[in-house]
């Protein structure tokens, strides 16, 4: 069985936006008992996470600690088109990637007990960000 099921998350910039509910909801709909969920992120300045979700502070901490890393202005970048917050959100996003495969058991995505599923929007202002979620089973 393979099955493929588009959506969008709307940002209100910068931040993280759970999308576990609609990527479970999309595994529940298919069928599907065991096999492969691929999560597929369409854009390169945003990124998707597989994270603490019990805690918002561990959210905010990896913010903190990337705005350190790749910090908005930077006057090493050239790229700046979309303002002073392009290009870092480009090495973002490259840094932590734009897809993911969680395995599927029992109909459900098999996330650890304190796991969830963001998209991580590294743009200061608000975007609409579209997600492939294919299922192979």
């Amino acid at each position: 069985m393979t099955t493929q099921q588009t959506f969008e998350v709307t940002t209100r910039g910068r931040g993280t936006y759970e999308v576990t509910a609609e990527v479970e909801r999309i595994v529940r709909a298919s069928g599907l008992a065991t096999g492969l969920c691929h999560v597929f992120l369409h854009h390169t300045s945003a990124s998707l996470l597989l994270c603490e979700n019990a805690d918002p502070t561990v959210r905010h901490d990896l913010e903190t600690f990337m705005s350190r890393l790749v910090p908005d202005g930077d006057p090493r970048y050239r790229h700046d088109l979309e303002g002073p917050d392009d290009m870092p959100a480009h090495v973002r996003s490259v840094l932590t990637g734009n897809h993911l495969s969680i395995p599927v058991t029992k109909g459900r995505c098999a996330l650890g007990t304190w796991q969830g599923i963001y998209l991580w929007e590294h743009r200061t202002q608000a975007h609409r960000r579209r997600l492939t979620v294919t299922l192979l089973g």
